[in-house]
């Protein structure tokens, strides 16, 4: 993994949230680096997120972003209206974003979600046409 700290570090970016919050984001961060070991992540502090990718371009790069919430962790995914989501975790109504809300480790770590998080690293991957 390398980590671009312009903006900040992950750590910056989960400070001063509930423990439990700060655990779930660790967890999904170790999810996407066991996906992908040389993904680029790219922290926002300010804007409270913290973005993974093939590549550091936000909107274009990146397959998933986290964003820390009061009480879990939004896991996001930029071009979400792509991937397959046979178990219906995925929410939101924009054009192409999609998240879901992820309150436990359980889920975290559940197939369901490892399995977008896969399927959003490969949408990336075959868009850019990295594999060429």
């Amino acid at each position: 993994m390398k980590t671009i700290e312009t903006y900040g570090t992950f750590d910056e970016a989960i400070k001063g949230y509930d423990p439990q919050v700060q655990v779930i984001a660790q967890r999904l961060r170790e999810i996407v680096i066991d996906i992908y070991p040389e993904v680029i992540e790219v922290p926002w502090p300010h804007q409270k997120t913290i973005g993974y990718g093939v590549g550091p371009k936000k909107m274009s790069e990146h397959f998933c972003y986290l964003a820390p919430q009061r009480a879990r962790v939004n896991l996001g995914f930029f071009h979400g209206v792509e991937l397959p989501d046979p178990d219906r975790l995925l929410e939101g109504t924009g054009k192409k974003l999609r998240h879901l809300k992820v309150e436990s480790i359980e889920l975290a770590e559940s197939p369901a979600v490892v399995l977008l998080l896969r399927a959003s690293l490969e949408e990336r991957i075959a868009a850019l046409k990295l594999l060429d």
